[in-house]
């Protein structure tokens, strides 16, 4: 199997900037700790699943002092998301990788249920397939992976709606690309859905029931 970049798209875990629908669960700085742990937490794990780089993809700038205090292993490259919506973000940075020759799994941090493992078996799709996606259950995916790259697979969709995820597979699919998805998982993004960290993680009392 090929090497393939692993494109993690992060916030600073900066108190009211980051996961800030959560902060009426969790307060500004509690909700900004949780931010800190999924980063970190994405990070070991894309670093373990040792598919070829890691690439940290930040906002705001990488000169941004938030990020000085972050314990990112040396192993990790930095790049910065720039201006726009997400889809412009997305779009300029898998351009850039793709550019570069390179195969590409795209993931944010809100995902803790998305391990090593799947970014393993995502990869070894992706070898195979034109795209992979993981939807996630709110209606948008916590991973994409792409071996080529076109516009429409990210601009004029509709962000943080419960139709992102049935967008971008229309789209492939209109563009006649052999896709694979796998099992819907669950992140972490409103109060709701603190039920969904891993055990041992004291913010996920907040979200019992």
């Amino acid at each position: 199997m090929a090497p393939t970049r692993t494109l993690i798209f992060a916030k600073a875990p900066i108190p009211g900037f980051a996961k800030s629908r959560l902060i009426p669960a969790l307060g500004k700085e509690g909700a900004a700790t949780l931010a800190r742990k999924l980063l970190l937490n994405t990070v070991n794990i894309a670093l373990a699943s040792d598919l070829g780089c890691v690439e940290l993809c930040v906002t705001p700038e990488i000169s941004h002092e938030a990020w000085r205090s972050l314990p990112i292993p040396e192993a990790v490259r930095w790049s910065e998301q720039g201006e726009g919506d997400l889809g412009v973000r997305l779009y300029r940075a898998a351009k850039r990788i793709a550019a570069a020759g390179d195969a590409m799994l795209i993931i944010g941090t809100d995902c803790p249920a998305l391990g090593a493992t799947q970014l393993q078996q995502a990869a070894e799709s992706l070898s195979q397939k034109n795209a992979v996606l993981t939807p996630t259950a709110d209606g948008g995916y916590a991973l994409i992976g792409l071996k080529k790259v076109h516009p429409s697979i990210f601009e004029g969709i509709a962000w943080s709606t419960d139709t992102v995820a049935q967008e971008t597979l229309g789209r492939m699919h209109f563009l006649n690309w052999s896709v694979q998805t796998f099992p819907v998982l669950h992140d972490v993004d409103v109060p709701g859905d603190l039920q969904w960290l891993p055990t041992g993680w004291p913010e996920k009392s907040y979200g019992q029931t």
